[in-house]
């Protein structure tokens, strides 16, 4: 059972029945046990660590050292879990949260640590390694260690590279948490040999698929793609729309071309700067804006309430990029909208390997959508 200030928060939260993913796996993750967990985007994955960190700190004698680091591949997903742990832990004075990521000033950074005393650091790898290697962030007392999107860190050479230096400052005696949704036999491979004896919760790719969403392709020309997203923002009802693309050069100029048309769309891409980013993050979290133009940036963990609708402006790089991408609409069993523009022989072997892959069928975007089949009423 959590903590009496954890339940008292998750209830004010609006929470009431647990996921699968988190009846599976927070009663292990309690008891200090490893966890390796693979679950479909949007089911709470978040919740399993941030509940059962919390709770273990509660059962700690609040001295004041940072006893979890939780790391992060973007600097938005940082600073989003950041604010759940912040969130959840509204009933516990003595934990401290801090987001760490590159963007802004190491000596912001360095201060937090000094003056206000984590007890619980999130941050991506780049950043949180430079603190720990300039004596800025002492992990020697770390006794829960967490990857989220483990097989995006621990897939790309450098940032592995990071992960495990971080990893190996840390107490050999400790709690490891890795997560993701998506997650082939050769990365949980990689992944075990950060765990000892874990319990691992894996859902087959065959039930990666989100069931409140519905999933459709366009296929045309490169050159209608403009003309048709502009129908498509005409004549689709939607509370919050994704637009992704491919490069930041794409999102810049999609976004210039909507605003022309007279859609008030917003663009977020790597080379806006870490303010900037964190300012759209939190507009777009606040409703103030409904249509965001993006690259991959925002195609893992992030999670906006009312985004229904997500747009594959253009094909992404693979099966696994896919479902990340359309995770962003339909969470937590609501009802969402997915739709892929094909052009090319290139795109159509992509939705070919997505629909082999997931076992879903992709089907061609019929003329007439019935509103209440996307959207939660």
């Amino acid at each position: 059972m959590l903590r009496p200030e954890l339940v008292r928060a998750v209830v004010e939260c609006g929470f009431e029945l647990p996921s699968e993913v988190q009846h599976s796996c927070i009663p292990q993750a309690m008891l200090g046990l490893d966890i390796l967990c693979q679950a479909k985007s949007g089911t709470g994955k978040t919740a399993v660590f941030v509940l059962s960190t919390l709770h273990q700190h509660t059962c700690e004698t609040g001295v004041s050292v940072i006893s979890a680091i939780v790391l992060c591949h973007a600097r938005e997903l940082a600073h989003q879990v950041a604010k759940e742990f912040e969130r959840f832990s509204r009933y516990l004075p003595d934990v401290k949260t801090t987001a760490v990521f590159g963007g802004v000033p190491i000596a912001e950074h360095k201060r937090a640590l000094k003056v206000e005393c984590p007890t619980i650091v999130v941050g991506t790898p780049g950043r949180t390694l430079q603190l720990i290697r300039e004596k800025s962030l002492d992990a020697s007392a770390v006794r829960i260690f967490v990857v989220d999107e483990c097989d995006q860190q621990l897939g790309k050479l450098d940032m592995r590279h990071d992960v495990q230096a971080i990893f190996q400052s840390t107490p050999r005696d400790k709690q490891t948490m890795l997560f993701s949704a998506t997650l082939d036999d050769t990365m949980a491979a990689t992944c075990r040999k950060f765990l000892h004896a874990p319990n691992e919760v894996r859902i087959d790719d065959a039930k990666l698929t989100l069931h409140g969403l519905q999933q459709h392709y366009v296929q045309l020309a490169e050159d209608d793609k403009v003309g048709r997203l502009n129908n498509l923002l005409d004549g689709l009802e939607f509370n919050q729309v994704v637009i992704f693309v491919r490069s930041v050069r794409r999102a810049i100029e999609l976004d210039k071309l909507l605003r022309e048309c007279s859609f008030p769309s917003v663009a977020m891409h790597a080379a806006l700067r870490q303010e900037e980013r964190l300012r759209l993050y939190e507009s777009f979290k606040r409703f103030e804006h409904r249509i965001l133009v993006c690259t991959d940036i925002w195609g893992r963990g992030i999670d906006i309430d009312r985004v229904n609708v997500c747009v594959n402006y253009d094909m992404p790089s693979s099966a696994d990029a896919y479902l990340h991408r359309v995770g962003r609409a339909g969470r937590f069993g609501t009802k969402g909208l997915a739709i892929t523009f094909v052009a090319g022989t290139d795109d159509s072997a992509v939705l070919e390997s997505v629909q082999t892959r997931f076992e879903v069928s992709i089907t061609e975007l019929p003329d007439h959508l019935d509103a209440s089949t996307y959207m939660t009423a």
